[in-house]
């Protein structure tokens, strides 16, 4: 049995193969361009408020497109679908290079391009999701996920480090241009899948057609099936309650005495204990309670949270503000290796217990969640900050995410019995 990373999924499929090849590379360049965007704006407009707008407006199209780009998934020809949904995000990448070469000033453009390409990932993300049980055998979901989990956290890391050098270097043309050059891969990877049209399904929903009826078929599927719905809800526990980010540049400063490069040592945390839970991830994919480990992942991702929260009310007090880093940094390369497991698993029961009519509409509310969750909690733990204290969000929304999980098993038990080799719905 294998303890390392699981790379059975590049071996089996030429295919998909391609496809993770080309949108490992992409996603460095869509961290490359989501920092070299907050760069230029906040460069403009000396307002962080400004920079914090580029998310609102990334968030609405990606509710939108993602709710619908679902039923086009699910009633078009996937590959065309995910094909005309890749150029959308190309051109508007390429307009992000243009303007920065005409020297925009108006950062409304970069609004715009950001919500333009948001639209087209929301629709990209669900429908590639969507295609690889179509490439891939059911038992090699968990490990073809877990390799996703590693490339996004690769690019979480390497994208950023990149985007600051060559903003440095050479400007943002530059940096934008990379970041077209680089989701040319990803447009191969789709390019060169074969055909992958609906499969008819005698208990498919509706007309088939993309709409509005189309979207509530999926909504009230995922109503009546509490294993796929577990999936979302015990995500929600710790997204929206025991989010960490808004936190940390008032840690940083005000508890650990440093600036932007602290905080970026505490976001690199969690994206470094995700990479090292994915390199030893191989065993993942012979897991059969996979519902069970979702429940304990995100327990641990609260505690975890509470953890970083503890060496925050601690630092100058009885750590030093450097042992307290170190300790609160461990707390959430613990967090985020116990949510990118969390990810492979919730993501495999959303694959194989979704019937295959429907994984674009299941996807597309996932997209939904995973992007509007943390913009969410960030709200929440910035709004408990304000009326209390960094230490006690963090604590406080560790614990309330662990109770919150537990809760929820309690009200659906049978999602600790979900067994990967009798996925059910």
């Amino acid at each position: 049995m294998p303890i390392l990373l699981d790379l059975a999924p590049l071996r089996a499929s030429p295919a998909y193969r391609r496809l993770y090849t080309g949108f490992t590379l992409a996603g460095v360049g869509s961290q490359l361009t989501v920092v070299a965007i907050g760069l230029q704006v906040y460069g403009l407009t000396g307002s962080s408020f400004s920079v914090g707008l580029v998310g609102l407006f990334a968030l609405v199209p990606i509710i939108i497109m993602g709710l619908y780009g679902g039923a086009l998934i699910d009633a078009h020809d996937r590959r065309i679908v995910a094909l005309v949904a890749s150029a959308v995000m190309w051109a508007s990448g390429i307009l992000t290079m243009t303007q920065a070469w005409l020297g925009n000033t108006n950062p409304l453009v970069l609004y715009l391009l950001v919500a333009v390409n948001s639209a087209g990932f929301a629709v990209v993300s669900p429908a590639r999701s969507a295609i690889y049980p179509r490439l891939l055998a059911r038992h090699l979901l968990p490990a073809a996920n877990a390799l996703t989990v590693f490339a996004f956290n690769v690019a979480l890391t390497v994208g950023p480090l990149l985007a600051g050098f060559l903003v440095a270097w050479r400007g943002y043309t530059l940096a934008y241009g990379v970041d077209v050059v680089l989701f040319t891969a990803a447009m191969w990877g789709l390019f060169r899948l074969p055909p992958i049209p609906p499969q008819p399904h005698p208990e498919a929903l509706g007309s088939g057609r993309p709409g509005l009826a189309s979207v509530l078929d999926g909504l009230r599927f995922l109503g009546t099936r509490p294993n796929v719905r577990m999936t979302f809800l015990s995500d929600f526990c710790a997204m929206v309650l025991a989010m960490p980010r808004a936190l940390f540049p008032a840690v940083a400063v005000l508890t650990f005495g440093g600036g932007a490069r602290t905080v970026g040592y505490l976001a690199s945390a969690v994206a470094v204990g995700s990479i090292v839970a994915m390199v030893f991830s191989g065993k993942l994919g012979h897991l059969r309670r996979q519902g069970l480990a979702v429940v304990v992942c995100v327990a641990l991702w609260g505690v975890s949270i509470s953890g970083f929260g503890i060496s925050v009310a601690l630092a100058g007090g009885m750590w030093t503000r450097s042992s307290a880093l170190l300790v609160g940094a461990f707390f959430l390369a613990c967090a985020g290796a116990a949510d990118s497991i969390s990810a492979v698993f919730r993501t495999t029961i959303l694959q194989a217990a979704t019937p295959d009519h429907l994984r674009g509409r299941l996807q597309g509310v996932f997209i939904v969640v995973v992007a509007g969750g943390p913009r969410l909690g960030d709200l929440v733990s910035g709004s408990v900050a304000t009326v209390s204290s960094e230490a006690f969000a963090a604590i406080a929304g560790g614990i309330a995410c662990a109770a919150a999980v537990v809760a929820l098993t309690a009200w659906q038990r049978g999602f600790l019995r979900y067994d990967a080799e009798d996925p059910t719905p």
